[in-house]
């Protein structure tokens, strides 16, 4: 009886420890060991934000490059970090597991963040100071300077491929789906996953930033240096709570097979009874606490390479399961395009929001001066106060009406936050007409000078930009890990960074794109490196319009898009599962009344 019960311990979805053993569900996983995987998470963005959030004045201050090319280079280097997730998600399926993947790229990351604190720390490495109004006049970063500056930073984002992809399905494989009241506690894990790593970036955005622009860059690169380190001992002290995914293979090379083998059979005509597809039995995928999936009617042209024709060729027959696989990553793609445009709005507040700042009152008091990357916290509070209201009030509320745990669906969730993003737009196109108007009473509009308007004024859009950013973060997140098929996770988490990426070089080619325009024909352009004389408003309302036009497309893709079996109904299956758990509690408990 006794090893009955230790066998029903066990773990029903396949995980296992790190030499390949299946692994008791009271000794590993669940938030004993999240807690762990968040530490790491909270440190790593606080690192991040304390490079992202400032960067472009380290740019345009420090290596004195100009607004558009400062701007485009923060930019590009935000988009190769939140591109090369794909390639870490691939290596952690295919070959290497998360955690390995995960810890080898924390090597990498780390050795980044120490050669980015010399570059900012050593004299050679870096110009010398400069403090003339217009950067043009100041001398440029030589070739070593960008070379080491750069090679740090993309080292960087090389680390991050490794850890962003996996770091979150890593937290996630500590619950199984099998077991009623883990999968309770997994319908949470992704808004207090966001809630606590925010904590990390309000650090960032506050202390690690008034660090830089007061203390020094040294210092405001050291501390998060030291800070990564710290949590990388964190995380591999918890390794012997952790459960582990074995890896499934390319997921890549899933998805060719499908395609390749229903180009081959493009004449063949599809049964019209699923049940005459090829498929394995259900012991071949209980066995590897796998997941079967039932053929459907979307995208039926790719059932085609589940047709038997008497080639048994891995690259002539698929599985039914493998057919449905592909679909349901082919069918996020659509969405995934429509993720684009937010993500250009949200780059603003890394780039064109900062260098507003710059030009407005910071004044707090006699003595101290608020760093226009500060602002950015205001982001992250409110944020952090939005998740939890959303999660403890609005959730609870409107499922009476809803009838779905989620409150809403995770689209329609997206879709509220998409709709934000334009109204930041159109806020940031005021408030900036408004500061070009006070620019050109006061005379300065020529000269560039600090204009006698506080910094606040720009409050609005950053506290939106928190707002939205709760809805489609979140969103975002649990909707391409939830449609991605069990055995490609972590590519599907990558979807949701790959958004991040196509937003900010989507931005980079806009801004830049809209700069060369305006300037044709002999006028002076839009943007400009004295932003007094710019035209910002016209290009926050330039994004606004383009950011409605996407959410035309957005509603469009989302009327033909049908969430996959297994995760629609499951919040249906979860509620029979507790019924059911509970019904049985309370006759064994009459059972024993009765004896």
């Amino acid at each position: 009886m006794a090893m009955e019960d230790g066998i029903s311990d066990y773990t029903q979805d396949g995980t296992v420890d790190l030499k390949g053993n299946p692994v008791l569900r009271s000794k590993r996983g669940r938030w004993k060991a999240c807690s762990f995987i968040v530490v790491y998470e909270v440190f790593e963005r606080m690192a991040y934000c304390g490079i992202s959030a400032n960067l472009i004045l380290y740019l345009t201050k420090k290596l004195h490059q100009g607004t558009v090319t400062a701007s485009n280079n923060v930019t590009y280097w935000i988009g190769t970090i939140w591109l090369t997730p794909i390639l870490g998600a691939y290596v952690a399926d295919a070959y290497l597991g998360r955690y390995w993947t995960f810890v080898i790229a924390c090597a990498i990351y780390l050795s980044g963040m120490c050669l980015l604190t010399l570059a900012v720390s050593v004299p050679g490495f870096r110009p010398p100071p400069c403090h003339a109004a217009n950067v043009s006049d100041c001398p440029k970063a030589t070739t070593l300077e960008l070379a080491v500056f750069y090679t740090a930073l993309y080292i960087l984002a090389v680390g991050t491929g490794g850890t962003k992809p996996n770091i979150s399905t890593i937290g996630a494989d500590q619950f199984d789906d099998f077991d009623p009241k883990e999968k309770i506690q997994k319908l949470s894990f992704f808004n207090w996953w966001m809630f606590s790593i925010f904590f990390g970036i309000l650090f960032g955005n506050t202390v690690l930033v008034y660090i830089q622009d007061n203390v020094g860059w040294a210092l405001g690169y050291g501390i998060p240096t030291a800070g990564l380190a710290l949590s990388i001992a964190i995380f591999l002290f918890g390794t012997p709570f952790y459960r582990h995914k074995k890896p499934a293979g390319s997921p890549f090379t899933k998805m060719a097979r499908v395609i390749v083998a229903t180009v081959k059979k493009w004449r063949v005509p599809v049964p019209t009874h699923p049940k005459e597809l090829y498929e394995l039995d259900a012991e071949e995928y209980t066995k590897k606490g796998k997941f079967k999936i039932e053929s459907t009617t979307t995208l039926r042209y790719l059932n085609k390479a589940a047709v038997q024709t008497g080639s048994t060729s891995m690259w002539m027959l698929c599985s039914v399961t493998e057919v449905e696989e592909t679909k349901q990553m082919l069918k996020m793609l659509p969405i995934l395009m429509t993720t684009f445009l937010p993500n250009v709005i949200v780059a603003q507040s890394n780039t064109l929001f900062i260098k507003q700042g710059t030009t407005l009152d910071r004044g707090m008091g006699k003595h101290f001066k608020l760093p226009p990357a500060s602002l950015g916290a205001f982001v992250t509070v409110t944020m952090l106060l939005t998740v939890v209201l959303y999660d403890r009030v609005f959730v609870k509320n409107i499922s009476k009406w809803t009838k779905n745990p989620r409150g809403i669906t995770l689209l329609q969730r997206l879709g509220l936050g998409f709709v934000l993003h334009i109204i930041i737009m159109i806020v940031a196109s005021l408030t900036e007409r408004h500061r070009l108007n006070v620019a050109k009473e006061h005379g300065l509009d020529q000269t560039g000078g600090q204009l006698p308007l506080t910094i606040f004024i720009l409050l609005p859009q950053f506290i939106l930009t928190g707002v939205a950013d709760a809805m489609t973060e979140v969103a975002r997140l649990e909707f391409f890990y939830d449609q991605a098929p069990e055995s490609m996770k972590s590519l599907g988490t990558s979807f949701s960074m790959t958004s991040v990426a196509g937003g900010n070089f989507l931005s980079s080619f806009i801004l830049s794109a809209v700069s060369r325009i305006t300037r044709e024909g002999g006028h002076k352009g839009w943007i400009q490196n004295n932003l007094n004389t710019s035209r910002l408003d016209l290009y926050f309302a330039f994004l606004a319009v383009v950011g409605f036009l996407n959410f035309l497309f957005f509603l469009v893709v989302t009327k033909f898009f049908h969430y996959k079996a297994e995760i629609s109904d499951s919040m249906e299956v979860l509620k029979e599962e507790l019924e059911g758990s509970r019904k049985d509690a309370y006759q064994v408990e009459l059972a024993d009344n009765k004896r």
